[in-house]
């Protein structure tokens, strides 16, 4: 006779069916692999197919992938302790690299990829041992990376590194010794030596960063929206060779424009770099790695590798700009948002911030293109540099011609003009006055890199005093990429692209005999206001 089913049978039934369900998923959560489909997952975006040139091979292999045992899930549904997300590049040139789901573990950098890394760019365009440079064959050779700097390695050898371990009170079930970083984090892989210079860190470092960043997520900022901080906001910024001085500037420049342009943004340096390595230094069952959700890796020697920059301009920015400028991801306006960011810092009135904005509205209505500034009410502000009293400077009387020709120019046309000692001056002066100069000039030197925040304009100028024959790219490359048009003046006579002289730092470079012919400077400017020089 068969037994009358009672309320207790009930729910031993319904346990034991609980029961099931929880192991079957706890078993699909520590043994992925039994629920993978063959779909490939780990691709590049669609997005970036056009442009990467340098890791075309990469977006070949990821439009047919091989099968994985392991599918890949993006950061935001991985639950780190089961999941070993590969890595992907999103956006590559030399010296900059942007990753999604980078590693590191006792100071190495981990590509964790079912690909093989000859899919990848070669690391010696990623990055260096980030060592000071120096222009001999033994330091060349020195900054070049290996193995323990960017390695590659399979989902499969993760796992062997930072996977599971059975111990004795978890015998079947463990979780992955890998630890998020969240977030988006610049990792700026440069010795100080470069760091604590404000035109290297902010108009080059900064700069390439910025334009990278903004590239690789196709933010097209128009005139109506310059203002908007439409990238991705930035976690961190980790400098692993310089310590708290190492990226400040004597000026204080540097902390001042990072912490105004990305006020969230969280700093390490060094030594925190090394605590994160210590802590991942064990081997065997207590190694472990960190987890970076995001990283935009900018490296010096490494863009100094690339075309752009060792060949032709000599800036690391170069490298990010052009790559992406050159790929339709840059706009006009693309710097706008850092240096608006910086000059509301500065407390400079808003309409000081739209003099490019109007500038360029106006310019639009000309049949040729070219406005000048006091056709529509613009103020022109000339600001020269003066530099007399450190070591590079121009010879007295040289000096002194210049200064009374350009206050006589701008007295009779009703044009501003300011002959100042930066460091005379507070920050927020400073950046007053070059937000509204058109033509800033001066003497080869550090502080025409307030060019950065100068309004672009048809007719912003900027003019730049050298020893006869000499040449830097510095300023030349910098205000051009920023919309700005550039002189090289070599005493009587005046360079600017296309026809740029050779890079050369002759006898007398550096010195305190800088020789300029004050009415060339004059005609220059005269020109250029006039929109006779576009």
């Amino acid at each position: 006779m068969a037994r009358t089913r009672t309320m207790r049978d009930a729910l031993l039934v319904l346990v034991g069916a609980l029961c099931m369900h929880i192991a079957t998923s706890f078993l699909g959560a520590f043994q992925p692999d039994l629920f993978a489909s063959d779909s490939g997952v780990g691709s590049f975006p669609d997005h970036h197919d056009a442009h990467d040139l340098n890791v075309q091979k990469s977006f070949n292999a990821a439009k047919n992938p091989p099968k994985q045992t392991t599918p890949v899930i993006h950061t935001s549904q991985t639950n780190l302790a089961f999941d070993l997300p590969e890595t992907i590049v999103e956006s590559h040139a030399p010296g900059w690299t942007v990753f999604k789901n980078l590693y590191m573990a006792n100071g190495t950098l981990f590509v964790v990829s079912s690909h093989p890394y000859s899919d990848f760019p070669d690391i010696k365009f990623m990055t260096s041992t980030g060592l000071p440079a120096e222009n001999t064959p033994e330091n060349i050779a020195a900054r070049m990376p290996t193995s323990k700097d960017l390695d590659f390695i399979t989902p499969e050898q993760a796992r062997a590194r930072w996977g599971p371990v059975a111990t004795e009170t978890q015998p079947q079930i463990a979780p992955n010794r890998v630890y998020s970083v969240q977030g988006n984090t610049f990792l700026i892989n440069d010795p100080s030596q470069f760091l604590d210079h404000y035109y290297h860190f902010c108009a080059e470092l900064l700069l390439g960063t910025w334009a990278f960043w903004q590239g690789t997520h196709n933010i097209k900022v128009n005139s109506k929206h310059a203002d908007l901080m439409t990238a991705p906001p930035v976690t961190r910024a980790i400098f692993p060779h310089a310590d708290a001085n190492g990226w400040r500037d004597r000026p204080s420049f540097n902390s001042y424009f990072l912490r105004a342009a990305f006020p969230s943004l969280t700093v390490e340096v060094a030594e925190d770099w090394h605590d994160r390595v210590l802590s991942t230094s064990a081997d065997g069952a207590h190694a472990r790695a960190w987890h970076f959700d995001k990283v935009l890796l900018a490296d010096r020697s490494a863009a100094f590798r690339g075309d752009i920059c060792g060949t032709q301009v000599h800036r690391t920015a170069g490298e990010a700009f052009h790559h992406m400028r050159n790929a339709g991801r840059l706009s006009k306006w693309w710097w706008e948002p850092v240096r608006r960011a910086v000059l509301r810092f500065a407390n400079i009135d808003e309409s000081v911030l739209d003099i490019g904005v109007r500038a360029a509205a106006q310019a639009d209505k000309q049949t040729n293109g070219v406005a000048a500034l006091p056709a529509y009410g613009e103020k022109v502000v000339v600001t020269y540099i003066n530099r007399q009293g450190v070591r590079r400077h121009l010879i007295d009387e040289d000096h002194a011609r210049l200064v009374d020709d350009i206050a006589k120019l701008c007295e009779k046309n009703g044009w501003e003009w300011n002959d100042v000692k930066a460091e005379r001056l507070t920050k927020e002066q400073q950046l007053e006055l070059v937000a509204r100069t058109t033509v800033l000039l001066g003497v080869h030197g550090n502080g025409l890199t307030h060019l950065i925040m100068m309004s672009p304009t048809p007719i912003s100028t900027v003019i730049e005093l050298f020893y006869p024959n000499g040449f830097a790219h510095d300023y030349e490359w910098t205000a051009r990429a920023l919309g700005h048009k550039h002189f090289a003046v070599w005493n009587d006579t005046y360079h600017t692209y296309p026809n740029l002289p050779w890079v050369n730092y002759p006898e007398g470079f550096q010195g305190t005999r800088i020789p300029v012919h004050a009415p060339t400077v004059t005609q220059i400017i005269e020109d250029r206001i006039a929109g006779r020089l576009p």
